[in-house]
């Protein structure tokens, strides 16, 4: 078990630094601090479990308050619309709460997810990736091939679900990590509930593509 250091040899300037990377409290900063020794790096990592178990016990409240967030990328070529929702009006008029909406739909724009999370990934696109894995593994022991496929289909949810793609603005962290964090920070509960991404030329939904245009895959 991991004996905390003593409050008082924590310097102001590391809280500050780790309430900068996380957008955690100044106390809770702190406390972690003195947990982790001073180790910014795991004083992170407590934090973060801090969140997460937050946001479980948050999970359940409703949220219907919060914002539609809009952002066109330079050029006009890439537009987002997203809805995030928290419990109360008084968060979504936070300054905190309206950075994490653009720091949503500056993801959306650059990664290109296509689901919030997993549960939202149709079935069959899911066949689709386990077809493709399997193809690669046979012969090999099930136990094996059981746990190469689940490692492709992690790979793929991190690639197409929003909450589980890496920050683009911080490689440390994950969507999901951001979204916890929000949550512990503003005492709320905090959803991502949808988005729309726009891009000009782009086949839309049961339409053939345009002269000239790559099939949209």
């Amino acid at each position: 078990m991991t004996t905390p250091a003593p409050a008082a040899e924590i310097p102001p300037e590391l809280v500050k630094q780790l309430r900068d990377k996380t957008s955690a409290g100044m106390m809770d900063c702190k406390k972690a601090l003195v947990e982790a020794k001073g180790d910014l790096a795991l004083a992170e990592t407590i934090l973060r479990k801090k969140g997460a178990s937050s946001a479980s016990k948050k999970a359940g409240r409703e949220a219907k308050e919060g914002v539609i967030g809009s952002y066109i990328h330079i050029g006009d070529k890439v537009g987002v619309l997203v809805e995030i929702n928290c419990e109360t009006d008084f968060v979504a008029r936070n300054e905190s709460f309206r950075a994490f909406v653009k720091d949503v739909t500056l993801q959306v724009a650059a990664a290109t997810p296509l689901f919030v999370k997993r549960d939202e990934v149709p079935e069959s696109l899911l066949a689709v990736e386990r077809d493709v894995a399997g193809a690669s593994v046979k012969g090999k022991p099930a136990a094996v091939v059981e746990k190469i496929l689940a490692g492709k289909l992690d790979k793929y949810y991190s690639t197409v679900c929003l909450l589980e793609q890496t920050f683009v603005k911080d490689n440390t962290k994950t969507i999901s990590d951001l979204l916890n964090g929000k949550i512990a920070e503003l005492g709320e509960n905090i959803v991502i509930r949808r988005f729309t991404r726009f891009q000009v030329g782009e086949t839309l939904a049961g339409q053939s593509p345009a002269p000239g245009e790559t099939p949209a895959a």
